[in-house]
């Protein structure tokens, strides 16, 4: 009887334990039923709202994605992922997120704070001696939370990196020429360069590239399978977007060619996704790290890219006069704001030709992934976003699209009247100073590279990086290239040095002017080593010109630090200091013979001894 007892009170308690359990399923069922019921209610309309916001924006498609709570609630595609081939926009239309991929990096980056190895607030030099910056100032300040904000004072210098052929090591090595426009910590200048350096610190700190490392720790544990960095292995899958433009003075759509030099800057902006595997990312997010029960990523991480490092001003508000998203601030990776009284954490993504936003409401559990397909709709990621939260909040709807659309409108105006105008202060009848010739060489910056000027003709050819055009004579030493449809013009200045020889070529890229040295005709080392020796002045004072390999000659005079000597052609050097002083060696039958020095004031020779 006692055994019996005791089986029968077991089996009513397992009975009520199962009963219970079927009951919070029940309820569960129940509970997502009406959840889900709530939202469509919530959503009546908002497919039409999608569709003649397609349709007033000449856009080729979009997807949206919805997150409440844990859940994917909603996933749709609108209009073409291939507005060529009129294939529908899907869940699964795989397009890059580009500029998305800084929060992976951020989280990744903590990944190995939580790990001992970086640190957010300490120089980063402390962990990562390999990093140079422009000055000592920033080298013993800068650090991982600064880079991974925009507040290290230095802009963005976007075509060091755009359609261009560096490695990710090699961006990572030009940081040091790359000059600050604004004290440290002071001002928000948003810079992919300085992601690009920390999923190479990254690599350094974790002995894995940064792709390998996002995939094994976010992607992989985030179900995130078809996820991937280059167009072509997007290809490879059978639902893909292709990009579309707006011709300038028109609504004729055009396609044009996927950007793909996205492997140095990577860490940046090359992941690419779809609207399904987004979602995990973004359940994530919103769970505290949290995804199907299982911590990917570190909570404090997580909490540490939220916490606002630099304050903006409320541009729009000050401007338009919209105020509905205020008091914006940058964490690492992304930006939280106040979106009618409710916190808003947001990251918006912008390759050619496609754009894309995340975001969520922590507060109220609820996220929305756009995909956006078409830069002068590009917009519409901050537009549909808004209005899906205004839906599921109760809020009455803000006329972002209209407000937003006019100012489009009148834009493109603005831009066709004033092409028609360009040229306006050319000045008629001059001519290049030199013969088309004399312009043809390779220039050199430090940071930005290599650009090529060609000859082809009675025309001169611009090469730099990916881009090539032909040139056109504008007025004096100033050419230009037409004006490309995507890309718009480059306008070069050459200059000449006090000896008459074209030496520069100025460009204004990015937010300043970029200074192109001629680089001189190469020189064999051997010769320079034979150039090296002991001179007299008239004055019968000895000082030396000293050669080390790998650096060159160099200048020394008895009381004075050496000064490099700056090869210009054949035999002719100048010191850094001074343009207008050669310095030129005279070398008869093989042998060195003098050295002679010409400045404005004459010319000077000096015997070798």
């Amino acid at each position: 009887m006692i055994f019996d007892s005791k089986f029968r009170f077991k089996s009513v308690a397992n009975y009520l334990r199962v009963a219970l359990v079927a009951f919070a399923v029940m309820t569960f069922g129940v509970a997502t039923r009406g959840q889900e019921a709530e939202i469509a209610k919530k959503l009546q309309g908002f497919d039409a709202y999608v569709e003649q916001t397609l349709k007033d924006w000449n856009t080729p498609g979009v997807g949206v994605g919805i997150v409440v709570n844990d859940k994917l609630v909603f996933a749709k595609g609108y209009g073409y992922r291939d507005y060529e081939k009129k294939l529908p926009f899907t869940t699964k239309t795989m397009q890059p997120i580009a500029s998305n991929s800084k929060l992976f990096t951020a989280i990744a980056a903590g990944m190995l704070v939580e790990e001992g190895k970086l640190t957010w607030d300490k120089p980063v030099r402390e962990s990562v001696p390999e990093i140079q910056f422009y000055n000592d100032e920033l080298n013993s300040n800068v650090t991982l939370r600064d880079m991974l904000s925009h507040r290290t004072g230095v802009t963005r210098h976007d075509l060091i990196w755009f359609k261009s052929p560096f490695t990710r090591k090699e961006l990572f090595e030009r940081l040091k020429y790359l000059e600050p426009q604004q004290p440290m910590r002071t001002t928000f200048l948003y810079n992919n360069l300085m992601f690009a350096a920390v999923g190479q610190i990254i690599e350094i700190k974790s002995g894995k590239k940064w792709e390998d490392f996002v995939r094994d720790r976010i992607f992989s544990p985030l179900d995130m399978s078809t996820s991937c960095y280059t167009i072509a292995d997007m290809l490879k899958q059978p639902d893909y977007g292709v990009p579309f433009r707006e011709k300038r003075d028109s609504f004729e759509l055009y396609k044009i060619p996927y950007y793909e030099d996205t492997e140095g800057v990577a860490p940046a902006g090359a992941i690419i996704s779809n609207i399904d595997e987004l979602s995990h990312w973004l359940i994530a997010l919103m769970n505290e790290g949290k995804y199907n029960g299982k911590q990917v990523l570190p909570a404090s991480v997580l909490k540490a890219t939220l916490q606002p490092a630099l304050a903006l001003p409320n541009a729009g508000g000050e401007a338009l006069g919209y105020w509905e998203l205020i008091n914006s601030a940058y964490g690492m990776g992304r930006w939280t704001a106040s979106y009618r009284g409710k916190l808003l954490t947001y990251h918006g993504g912008d390759l050619p030709g496609f754009h894309s936003q995340v975001s969520f409401m922590p507060n109220d559990k609820i996220g929305v992934i756009v995909f956006v397909i078409s830069d002068h709709s590009a917009p519409l990621y901050n537009i549909i976003s808004y209005n899906v939260y205004e839906r599921l909040l109760g809020m009455d709807q803000t006329s972002w699209s209209l407000r937003q659309l006019q100012q489009r409108l009148a834009n493109k105006k603005a831009g066709t009247e004033a092409r028609a105008k360009a040229g306006g202060d050319r000045v008629p009848n001059t001519k290049p100073s030199h013969a088309l010739g004399d312009y043809v060489g390779e220039y050199e910056s430090p940071a930005y590279g290599i650009l090529k000027i060609g000859l082809q003709g009675d025309q001169l050819q611009f090469g730099f990086h990916e881009f090539h055009f032909p040139m056109n004579h504008f007025h004096y030493d100033r050419f230009d290239t037409p004006d490309d449809e995507q890309y718009g013009k480059f306008s070069v200045n050459f200059r000449a040095n006090p000896q008459g020889d074209i030496d520069s070529a100025v460009i204004s890229l990015d937010q300043a002017e970029v200074a192109f040295t001629r680089k001189p005709e190469a020189i064999d080392p051997s010769l320079l080593e034979e150039l090296a020796g002991v001179y007299l002045t008239p004055s019968k004072v000895k000082f030396e010109v000293r050669y080390q390999p790998g650096t060159g000659l160099s200048i020394a005079f008895p009381g004075a630090p050496p000064q490099k000597l700056v090869h210009l052609k054949g035999m002719q050097f100048r010191t850094p200091l001074f343009a207008d002083d050669i310095y030129e060696f005279v070398v008869e039958n093989g042998q060195v013979k003098a050295l002679k020095e010409r400045e404005p004031s004459g010319e000077f020779t000096y015997p070798r001894q």
